[in-house]
């Protein structure tokens, strides 16, 4: 899944079961490399923010992306595979949509968060240019925005 690839609409998961699947998936390095979908990163994401906090989601994210890119064959090198920015962005991102969202049935979270602007691909070209957000550096460590601050508003306007 391409960070500048077009936006692709993604029927709702059907239940609660289709998103645990796809996180164990994730977890035990089974999902098949075709499933590793922008949604299937935000269900995974959102269910490690859940389960974890948001610090802690971070570090799980991050070690585990890896890992998963490794046991498909993905590289993770200086074009390809982990992105540290993305991967922070959609961490905090999806935070902000717990925040919003309050108690709600994991699918519920998920779903909405598909449907989000936060959780948009396009989100990310809000907040960053594509040249900065494309660097060696922006995918080896976190780079903050250069377009706009961080900041819901920026994506919910009032």
């Amino acid at each position: 899944m391409a960070i500048d690839t077009p936006e692709q609409h993604y029927p709702p998961f059907a239940d609660e079961a289709a998103v645990r699947a796809v996180v164990a998936g994730f977890l035990d390095r089974t999902l098949p490399r075709p499933a590793w979908t922008h949604q299937a990163h935000l269900a995974v994401g959102l269910w490690h923010v859940r389960e974890f906090g948001e610090v802690a989601a971070r570090a799980r994210l991050r070690d585990g992306i890896r890992a998963y890119n490794e046991a498909v064959g993905t590289p993770n090198s200086d074009t390809r595979g982990y992105h540290e920015t993305a991967t922070r962005f959609y961490v905090w991102a999806a935070a902000r949509h717990l925040e919003r969202a309050g108690a709600a049935p994991l699918l519920d979270l998920v779903n909405g968060f598909v449907a989000d602007p936060l959780g948009a691909k396009s989100s990310l070209f809000v907040f960053w240019s594509k040249q900065r957000l494309m660097s060696v550096e922006a995918r080896r460590d976190w780079l903050a925005p250069d377009l706009a601050p961080l900041a819901v508003h920026v994506l919910h306007p009032r």
